[in-house]
């Protein structure tokens, strides 16, 4: 699939709204496709406990759900059309899933994809 394809897919779920005074979802959008061409999308959640989400883990969780694990191309896009760059966390959770995901490439900007290994040179390893 086209990068441009999964842009526009993170792009139409920014639909910020405010579901409670505590809570508000829709500021980013995220798309990913995985190695079996399927392509999964989520929103994010922000909620002021503390509990909310990145628009990555929601996509990541809908992937593990429909059986998938092996991420070949992501974009999270916040609510301005900007493309943002994964929080650690999600980039951790990414490799976590799969460790093949270290070969993911992430949308930086319209022209730019980079491996997530670049993004997490120094990865955190449980210990065993």
């Amino acid at each position: 699939m086209q990068h441009t394809q999964l842009y526009k897919k993170a792009q139409a779920l920014t639909n910020t709204r405010t579901l409670t005074p505590e809570c508000v979802v829709g500021e980013v959008g995220c798309a990913l496709q995985t190695d079996r061409g399927n392509m999964y999308v989520g929103t994010s959640i922000d909620a002021a406990c503390g509990i909310g989400f990145c628009a990555e883990q929601s996509a990541i969780a809908s992937m593990v759900a429909g059986g998938e694990s092996r991420i070949t191309a992501i974009v999270a896009v916040d609510s301005n059309g900007n493309i943002v760059p994964p929080c650690g966390r999600c980039r951790e959770m990414i490799y976590q899933v799969n460790h093949d995901n270290i070969d993911t490439e992430v949308m930086l900007a319209e022209d730019r994809m980079i491996k997530l290994a670049d993004l997490l040179p120094e990865r955190w390893q449980a210990i065993r």
